[in-house]
């Protein structure tokens, strides 16, 4: 009987303690590849293709590991791409579920030309994630990654009518300035300098126009001027 008690008494000890060592299920390695676009936060929704001849799976995009062949004849998930593979989730010839990298040519879709238009999607965000890394800005962003490039704004101003919306955000950057005044010591006759207070300036500021979520211009300061408008493509609209 003591010992059943003492056993009780242990598991409510320990399972406070697991709880509280748990640690949040870090992100996977497979979603952090630079140089891939990964579709479901990029576009909010996923995209389907239609095998339409079994192809070999591959483990990297590099297509240096074969994982099994993917079956002919069904419809996958399309998770990730580049410019010239696609990674994809589905079943494979021997009837089990497979996810990995396969050629386009596998694959079919109710878009004619989802290769294209695919090839398109992935060289803008490769643009825009290169601005994104720099902290820049571009027409034709979306509000979305003008917020991942720039942070929040320090100011907005949105407009709606039957049209749409509008709007502007701005975004500061400031710098501390601080201000010495010189002072003589009564005793000694030394000369020093004396902090006197700390201003916060404006160093640069970045204001965006927008129309229905898309930037429509872009206007920064002297600091920041002197290089070409940045233009990228605007966000691409899939309907299948």
């Amino acid at each position: 009987m003591k010992l059943e008690i003492l056993a009780i008494l242990t598991a409510c000890m320990v399972l406070p303690l697991q709880a509280q060592i748990k640690r949040p299920e870090r992100k996977s390695l497979l979603d952090s590849d630079p140089s891939v676009v990964y579709l479901e936060p990029t576009l909010g929704k996923p995209l389907e293709l239609t095998v339409i001849k079994e192809a070999p799976v591959f483990s990297g995009k590099d297509g240096q590991h074969r994982l099994g062949t993917l079956k002919a004849g069904q419809t996958v998930k399309l998770e990730a791409i580049t410019d010239k593979i696609y990674r994809v989730r589905g079943e494979g010839k021997n009837q089990d579920g497979v996810a990995g990298w396969v050629a386009p040519w596998a694959f079919a879709s109710k878009e004619p030309d989802f290769i294209a238009i695919l090839k398109k999607l992935y060289e803008r965000q490769m643009q825009v994630q290169a601005l994104i890394a720099e902290k820049q800005v571009a027409v034709g962003m979306t509000l979305k990654e003008v917020g991942l490039s720039l942070g929040t704004p320090n100011k907005t101003s949105v407009r709606k009518t039957a049209a749409g919306q509008s709007g502007r955000w701005e975004f500061v950057i400031y710098e501390e300035v601080k201000n010495y005044v010189t002072e003589v010591d009564r005793q000694t006759g030394a000369v020093y300098r004396r902090l006197a207070s700390v201003t916060r300036q404006e160093k640069s500021k970045t204001a965006v126009e927008f129309s229905d979520d898309v930037v429509t211009a872009v206007e920064e300061s002297e600091d920041r001027v002197g290089g070409a408008v940045r233009i990228v493509v605007p966000p691409l609209i899939f309907r299948w």
